[in-house]
């Protein structure tokens, strides 16, 4: 029997529009994307930024709300990169937004409890000028297994730079070492889960 592909979609939480160019976020997607094609997944990037998400917790908030279509594009999905430069030492508002309209998940369990997303594994993405790429993968380890997505070991790369620094990872000659092993540990983590849960998923939970 043939099984469709894996297939990925990160969401690219920088607060430039694509009209302002590459993102170091971008960068870091893209290694995570080129690992995860080596893993046989396809995916592809979806800037938050360029599309008009509404604040609010369910998965329509009325005429002109872009989430919707984005919704649909992640449920069809078996992995999601949720990318997001340090911000304030927090992930950008623009990944939390994404965040708070899953809410919206917990909700919509099916007869057997289980969330729209469940199934679904996540990888984290980080990049920033200064310290807290643990603090923002934390932040959203909680939140994306909150609202059902799974987590494989390792499921997050990351590089910061010197505090207040002017060097982005998008400038950066070369990828370190550490980051692309980081790389390659989260892809390689997260396809071999989301294999394994589409050939067993969860069980009923109520």
């Amino acid at each position: 029997m043939v099984t469709r592909d894996l297939k990925a979609l990160a969401l690219n939480g920088t607060l430039k529009s694509s009209a302002d160019g590459v993102s170091s976020t971008d960068r870091m997607i893209d290694l995570l994307l080129e690992e995860l094609r080596h893993q046989d997944v396809r995916g592809s990037t979806l800037r938050l930024a360029d599309h008009d998400i509404r604040p609010g917790v369910t998965s329509d908030e009325g005429e002109g709300d872009a989430w919707p279509t984005i919704r649909s594009q992640v449920l069809s999905c078996d992995i999601v990169i949720f990318g997001t430069p340090v911000w304030m030492g927090q992930p950008s508002s623009v990944i939390k937004r994404a965040l708070e309209r899953m809410d919206a998940f917990i909700s919509e369990k099916d007869d057997g409890g289980r969330m729209p997303s469940y199934g679904k594994v996540a990888i984290v993405a980080v990049v920033g000028n200064e310290d807290g790429a643990h603090h923002v993968s934390a932040e959203i380890y909680q939140a994306a297994n909150d609202v059902g997505f799974s987590l494989a070991p390792n499921a997050v790369a990351y590089w910061v730079g010197d505090a207040m620094g002017s060097t982005d990872f998008r400038d950066l000659d070369e990828i370190p070492d550490t980051v692309a092993g980081a790389v390659k540990m989260a892809a390689r983590s997260a396809a071999h889960l989301a294999r394994l849960l589409r050939a067993n998923p969860y069980p009923d939970v109520n």
